[in-house]
């Protein structure tokens, strides 16, 4: 009973033979940097935020952007004298750089073009927002661009046109973009929408916590513009993951391309993000947002239209 008590060696403390290799050390762990290195190359980013360059010279073509990302939402922003003419040059230009780089980038309408764009190597292009003064105070204008294939539209202000619009939105499919919206516009809409809502440019900060919080039971993506200064990007992606939920975390674009993503992926490594959370920072959240946009459209398609 005694020898069954006793320690006895275990394959660890047993001495190699004589003339036998030690077996080989394990790999040191990966830091921040290397594990944001490679999670970016396995997942891309979608960005809530692209400018069409100044010209389509072919030689700045394709539009200068970070390595990682694989989807844009191309931003139709027109001045208010500008109107409908000025949304359909927009629309026109971004088809028209589409086409100027086939093997670069591919427009996509929904969430599973988006995905067959990202499994061909292409950037998937999607349109939208349109600035809310092009609509014209009209919902016919408003089934025209998503006949277009416009995925969202941007609502500054809240008033009962945009009460039906949102609703119509709803129906038909198309993203209502919060971006530049006031709390008390923020909170009116959300009242409406039963679809989450998207924040493009989103500035968490110019929002109190409770907004946040009802932002978080919407699902909608805050999309956060990515400065060269990392940490203080983290600090505003920590606030919208304790208010809202890292779900509602996405990612609008980069003022700095050359660096791309990974110096923020790895600041929030070290501040206790998840790789999963990470991955519906960089294209999960906001490809949900608007998979669940598409999904209660098609519920809604026996619905009348607007007047």
């Amino acid at each position: 009973m005694a020898e069954l008590l006793d320690d006895h060696p275990t394959l660890s403390t047993v001495p190699a033979a004589a003339g036998e290799p030690d077996p080989p050390e394990a790999p040191p762990p990966l830091d921040e940097t290397a594990r944001a290195r490679a999670l970016l190359a396995a997942q891309h980013v979608t960005e809530g935020h692209a400018e069409l360059p100044g010209s389509l010279d072919p030689e700045d073509l394709p539009p200068v952007r970070a390595a990682e990302a694989g989807a844009q939402l191309w931003s139709l922003h027109t001045e208010s004298d500008e109107g409908v003419v000025g949304t359909l040059r927009r629309i026109d230009s971004v088809r028209a750089l589409v086409a100027a780089c086939p093997e670069d980038l591919r427009l996509a309408y929904t969430t599973s073009e988006l995905a067959h764009a990202r499994n061909c190597g292409r950037v998937a292009a999607l349109l939208g927002p349109v600035s809310w003064t092009a609509l014209g105070g009209s919902a016919a204008t408003l089934r025209a661009y998503h006949a277009l294939g416009v995925r969202a539209v941007n609502l500054p202000r809240f008033d009962r046109f945009a009460r039906d619009a949102v609703r119509e939105m709803n129906r038909i499919g198309l993203a209502v973009d919060l971006s530049g919206a006031d709390q008390d516009t923020v909170r009116r809409a959300l009242a409406v929408t039963r679809a989450p809502a998207l924040l493009t440019r989103a500035a968490p900060e110019a929002l109190p916590d409770d907004v946040l919080g009802l932002l978080g039971e919407n699902g909608a993506v805050l999309m956060v513009t990515v400065t060269d200064d990392p940490a203080a990007v983290a600090d505003v992606l920590d606030r919208v993951r304790t208010e809202a939920g890292p779900h509602c975390a996405g990612v609008s674009h980069t003022t700095a391309p050359a660096l791309g993503y990974v110096p923020l992926f790895a600041e929030l490594l070290r501040r206790g993000w998840t790789a999963q959370e990470l991955v519906g920072l960089a294209h999960a959240n906001a490809t949900r947002a608007l998979r669940e946009t598409e999904f209660l459209s098609r519920a809604n398609r026996i619905r009348p239209a607007a007047a």
